[in-house]
């Protein structure tokens, strides 16, 4: 099911394009009362219109003798009134009643409509407006053999003035209860296996519209003149009546129902724009109502589905980013990565828990994780301040890169701030923890290694090694931070201060001794 508190907060208080339809989390019977009302006095309204519309037709527009005589009084004021009144209490039990009873199941938020309980709501539009023009239709056969006996010059006058009225009763009353049953579209097209239903489309509205508002007038008015020039008595000043009439009907009826049928279109398409403007203020976890079956429920549904893929693409870039840092993430996004590397000036922090061993020895798993995220939590921290990368996590050890894949000005002063800050910040924290840092800066090789379906980014180097064995020897050093000279050398004066050169020292697998440098406090 969609879920209705998203997309609430996505459209506002008209989640369905309409505050007549109230909102998405709505009570089961103020839903209920909601949907009988949106159904019965619409369709109500439309019938008794086309009622007036038919008689103003029969008696003052179209051609022919009047039917206002005392001949006719039983039938203008007795069997066509009787006849109105039975076919309006039929529509309404056979019609809004059975629809109410059919769409059941929607009026509980927590209910999953069957397949059967899916096509029966589809149906509903179709059926009412089936059930209308039975109704009136029907009205058709009764009344025109009736007036049709007194007169038969009547029967044409009849038949076009209730088949008019007819065919716009119909046509308004399936825009209306396409437009009462938003809601149910909704629920449907979220349960069925597919989001494509039965019914009009765009281009079927649009056509609709003009058959009502413009083709069937004139097609009257058309048959007007036919009858005219096939010898019917028709004066000018009733052809006068009937072009104004028609006209006029033409112009209102034909902006009214283009009203609707623009804002049946338009309401998912500024649902969707109220959306995207979320979108673009980094809210991926906004979503909009499906209630449209024709291509427009198309554009909503894959606005969600394109949401989705957005937020399912950021919780990978995410994750990503944490496995990898955000450096690496945002190169390898920004281009195609490749096996292979370069050689760039760089400088590696080394870092290694004192004492890891006996820990693991003599604590429970659960505190010894919990000691080493907060450990790690607090050279994240301090790498990600000054510039650098944690590169690696090796259990109770990491390795952060300065200088690469994002270039530092001074990325052998940032290794060195950064150590001398991790120090300080472990030395007042809570974690029961001390640790060897080791400094190192050269020429390294950075880049993806591994196999091309699966690589890491890294970097090789003698400054790496060199950073790894100080850290060893810093382990047993009274400040736990060493440094090589090299580094201090290399950075700028700003920070280069705050270190105090001191002696060489051959380091495990190295060749040449390496000067150290501890920091001043």
């Amino acid at each position: 099911m969609v879920d209705r508190d998203v997309t609430s907060a996505a459209l506002g208080a008209a989640p369905f394009g309409s505050r007549l339809l109230g909102p998405a989390n709505e009570g089961a019977m103020t839903r209920r009362v909601r949907l009988q009302l949106l159904l019965t006095v619409p369709l109500l309204l439309a019938n008794l219109t086309g009622v007036a519309v038919a008689a103003v037709l029969i008696g003052v527009v179209l051609p022919g003798p009047t039917i206002f005589t005392r001949e006719l009084v039983w039938l203008n004021f007795v069997a066509t009134p009787i006849y109105v009144s039975a076919a309006m209490l039929a529509g309404f039990a056979g019609g809004t009643v059975w629809g109410i009873r059919t769409l059941r199941w929607a009026t509980d938020p927590d209910r999953v409509p069957t397949e059967a309980e899916q096509a029966a709501a589809t149906s509903v539009p179709r059926k009412l407006v089936v059930q209308q023009a039975l109704l009136w239709f029907g009205g058709m056969a009764v009344l025109t053999p009736l007036y049709g006996l007194h007169d038969a010059v009547f029967v044409p006058k009849l038949m076009l003035g209730i088949g008019f009225s007819a065919i716009v009763v119909c046509a308004n009353s399936y825009l209306i209860a396409e437009f009462a049953l938003r809601l149910v579209t909704a629920r449907v097209l979220t349960a069925g296996a597919t989001r494509r239903r039965r019914g009009l489309g765009v281009f079927g509205r649009s056509l609709l519209v003009w058959m009502l508002g413009s083709g069937t007038p004139i097609a009257l008015l058309m048959t007007i003149a036919v009858l005219a020039l096939s010898g019917m008595d028709v004066s000018m000043e009733r052809l006068a009546v009937c072009v104004l009439s028609l006209g006029g009907a033409t112009l209102v009826f034909g902006l009214l129902l283009m009203m609707q049928t623009l804002s049946a279109a338009v309401a998912p398409i500024r649902g969707v724009r109220n959306a995207m403007r979320r979108v673009e203020d980094g809210d991926l976890e906004v979503a909009v109502t499906v209630y449209d079956g024709t291509e427009l429920g198309e554009l909503q549904s894959g606005f969600n589905h394109m949401v989705t893929g957005l937020r399912e693409r950021e919780r990978i870039r995410d994750l990503f980013g944490r496995h990898v840092g955000d450096e690496v993430a945002a190169a390898a996004l920004a281009r195609n990565p490749e096996l292979g590397g370069e050689e760039v000036e760089a400088a590696a922090l080394f870092i290694d828990i004192i004492g890891s061993t006996t820990m693991a020895a003599t604590r429970p798993a659960p505190e010894i994780v919990a000691t080493l995220n907060e450990f790690f939590g607090i050279v994240v921290d301090e790498v990600e301040r000054h510039g650098g990368l944690v590169n690696k996590f090796e259990g109770d050890a990491a390795l952060a890169i300065f200088g690469t894949p994002a270039p530092l000005p001074d990325f052998a002063g940032s290794a060195l701030a950064a150590s001398r800050a991790i120090r300080r910040r472990l030395s007042t924290a809570t974690v029961e923890l001390d640790a060897g840092i080791g400094i190192a800066a050269g020429r390294v090789v950075a880049g993806n290694v591994g196999a091309h379906s699966r690589y890491e980014f890294t970097v090789i180097g003698d400054a790496v090694n060199e950073a790894a064995r100080l850290c060893e020897l810093a382990k047993r050093d009274e400040g736990r931070v060493l440094a090589a000279a090299g580094a201090v050398q290399t950075a700028r004066e700003k920070e280069s201060d705050n270190w105090k050169l001191g002696e060489s020292v051959l380091l495990r697998g190295r060749l040449r001794e390496t000067r150290l440098a501890r920091p001043r406090t």
